[in-house]
Order: structure tokens, then C-alpha cells, then sequence
């Protein structure tokens, strides 16, 4: 298993992989999965802003590829790098949290702090009021 300190590693190393020249965020994410996998992912811009990625869902589709639809999140950390190469304090947007969720609610999630150090929390606590699709 890899514990938070080592995705952590792996979402700054993703970050500086991300295709931002537009807003010149590059923002990385590594998640572990329920079996034990790692899979990254960074953001990737477009001129036609609504086009882009988000890191979190990149590393999020990387891991269904991988193992398919039974995949479930277990734990996901995520970087962000501003212009001049500082850490910035960035959660998930929205999307991205909504996409947490689908996988995994109770998944820890962890993102820097303004102080440099980092936040933990569950995925659910950061969008309590989720969308549900009604079964019908």
C-alpha cells in the first residue's frame, strides 16, 4: 500500500507534467486505489476552456482503464503550482469532487494549505449535498 506521504510525492510530480499554458496552474493528482494501485494525473488546458481536464478526473479515468469498472477510490492527493512555481492551496473543483464521490465517499482526500502543509479529508465531507441520481 502507498501510504499519503508517497501520493502526495506523486501528485507534485504529476503537476509538473500539466499542459497549463492559458492559466499557467498545473495542478497534479495520485490516488490509490482499493487494490492497492497507484495511478496520476495532471491537468491539460485547451483553448477552448471548457475542453480542458482536471487532474483529479484524469487520474480517475487512468484508474478505471486500468482496472475497470469495479474500481473504488481509496485515497487521492493533489498539487497545484501557480506561474512562479509556489505551491498554491488548492481543493478539488467541484466537478472533480462530485467524481470522487462516485468512487469512493469515504476516501481520504488530502490538498496543500497556505502554510505548506496539508489538508485530510474524507471525500464526502467535501461536497455534503452531492448529486444522487434517483433510482427509479
Amino acid at each position: 500500500m502507498h501510504d499519503l506521504d508517497f501520493l502526495r510525492t506523486l501528485a507534485v510530480q504529476a503537476a509538473h507534467q500539466a499542459y497549463a499554458p492559458y492559466s499557467k496552474l498545473r495542478v497534479g493528482a495520485a490516488l490509490r486505489s482499493a487494490a492497492g494501485h497507484a495511478y496520476t494525473g495532471c491537468n491539460v488546458e485547451n483553448a477552448s476552456y471548457p475542453v480542458g481536464g482536471c487532474a483529479e478526473r484524469a487520474a480517475i479515468a487512468a484508474a478505471v482503464q486500468a482496472e475497470g469498472p469495479g474500481f473504488r477510490l481509496q485515497a487521492i492527493a493533489v498539487a497545484a503550482f501557480g506561474s512562479d512555481g509556489a505551491a498554491l492551496p488548492v481543493s478539488p473543483c467541484g466537478a472533480c469532487r462530485q467524481s470522487l464521490i462516485e468512487f469512493g465517499a469515504d476516501a481520504a482526500v488530502t490538498f496543500r494549505q497556505s502554510d505548506d502543509g496539508w489538508m485530510e479529508v474524507k471525500a464526502g465531507e467535501l461536497l455534503p449535498f452531492r448529486f444522487i441520481l434517483p433510482s427509479r
